[in-house]
């Protein structure tokens, strides 16, 4: 009875494995998970405790449990079925598809990965490349009701605009962003989701896929998880802010329960002296379209000479970047004076231009865009613009230390680039560059 047993060695080596995966997963995991489970929650409590907009726990529930409450959501079920009987395709086939995208699009969020990473290296990268300034912050925003559902709504000039406003938001709110397909490359998408972030086919036309992320934008936005949209739905190719486009605003009034939560947005307006992305938009621009050619190899070669620079004290950052919040915009008041979505959308935009605010570099091209000028000139041209600027009401960031800064700073970086000559006169085949960075000064 007793005696002993021989067991070849392949043999015994899988019975210990399978003795250590069963005592690890009925003894040691439960009791990691626990310990840091415990820790993460008072930790979260501690985070709360300090934001003005608390992170919901329709955020903080398992990616795997929100895939399957928007996959087994009755109207992608509905919408699932109506793809099948429109295709042809068995309902299984189409079930599993809305599956697929609701596995797309659903983040997992992290909120160590958010507040302990995302957030302090977003302030990093800020202050290394621009000088930050906040123009406005209207006083309504104080009074929001902290029930309500938050959604940031601002111009998009650069792809730096996540990494800003996810650091100027961060002592009030973690921001659920929509990104685009530009995102989806590995490591890149998993750090994006894990921030919170959901991604979006802009141009899909598939009206499953549509149903799926109308249904996640409704959820979100009814368990008041705090967003960030871009009405634009791409970068500005000209510099101005461009018209609304309804797709996710439209979710959000399609889903909308008057006798729930609010929905407010927050118009954001944001200004740099230098987009980083200026020549590519300038380029696509003049092409007709939204192809941007960005090669990685030279923006990692870019990036490494520009981290080069700074490490020997000789990159002083491309000067301003400035962000101003306006007025806040109820959507249950605005569908209770009749308007729609298609009101909601040119008074966010209407409200996000009022607050773009005027920095130099795009202030003095505005200047030369009305023609070739001696620096006196210049100088009356400006202050001309700035006191009509100051008439209408407009957001103006600019050195205090009076007209000559502002010209300083204008101008340098310009003359710096190639885009105007010491004479002050546009050189050739710059003037598109100009007229970019022109372009983004409201007209008075």
């Amino acid at each position: 009875m007793f005696g002993a047993v021989a067991v070849p060695v392949w043999l015994l080596i899988l019975i210990l494995g399978f003795a250590t995966v069963s005592f690890a997963t009925h003894f040691l995991f439960p009791s990691v998970r626990w310990f840091f489970r415990r820790r993460a929650e008072r930790a979260l409590s501690r985070l709360n405790a300090r934001l003005d907009r608390k992170v919901d726990l329709f955020k903080l529930a398992r990616r795997a449990d929100m895939v399957a409450r928007l996959a087994y959501d009755p109207k992608v079920v509905e919408a699932a079925m109506a793809h099948a009987a429109e295709t042809g395709v068995p309902g299984s086939v189409a079930f599993e598809e809305a599956r697929t995208y609701a596995r797309e699009i659903v983040p997992g969020f992290s909120a160590t990965l958010y507040f302990g990473f995302a957030t302090r290296a977003a302030k990093w990268l800020s202050r290394l490349l621009f000088r930050v300034r906040v123009g406005k912050v209207d006083k309504e925003l104080a009074h929001v009701d902290p029930k309500a559902t938050v959604i940031f709504v601002m111009n998009h000039r650069s792809n730096v605009d996540y990494v800003l406003v996810t650091w100027l938001v961060a002592d009030r709110a973690a921001i659920s962003y929509a990104v685009g397909e530009w995102a989806r490359v590995w490591p890149l998408s998993v750090m994006i989701r894990a921030m919170g972030a959901y991604f979006i086919r802009r141009g899909s036309r598939n009206a499953l896929y549509r149903r799926v992320l109308a249904r996640y934008v409704q959820m979100a936005t009814a368990e008041g998880t705090t967003q960030a949209f871009f009405p634009e739905g791409g970068l500005s190719l000209d510099g101005r802010v461009g018209p609304a486009k309804m797709g996710l605003l439209s979710y959000v009034v399609e889903g909308f329960d008057p006798g729930g939560r609010d929905v407010v947005f927050v118009p954001v307006g944001l200004a740099y002296d230098r987009v980083l992305e200026d020549r590519v938009l300038v380029a696509a621009a003049a092409e007709g379209g939204r192809r941007f050619r960005v090669r990685p190899l030279r923006v990692g070669w870019y990036a490494a000479r520009l981290g080069w620079k700074r490490m020997r004290g000789r990159f002083k950052g491309f000067g301003t970047a400035a962000a101003a919040f306006g007025a806040p915009v109820s959507l249950k008041r605005l569908l209770a004076e009749g308007g729609d979505v298609e009101t909601l959308g040119e008074r966010l935009m209407a409200a996000i231009a009022k607050v773009v605010p005027v920095v130099s570099v795009p202030l003095v091209a505005r200047a030369l865009a009305e023609g070739p000028a001696s620096r006196d000139e210049l100088r009356t041209r400006v202050l001309g613009l700035i006191a009509r600027l100051e008439a209408t009401g407009a957001v103006l960031k600019l050195p205090p230390q009076g007209i000559e800064a502002v010209l300083a700073e204008g101008l340098t970086p310009l003359i710096a680039r190639g885009v105007v000559n010491e004479a002050m006169q546009p050189v050739p085949g710059q003037e598109a560059l100009l007229a970019f960075y022109a372009s983004s000064v409201p007209t008075v």
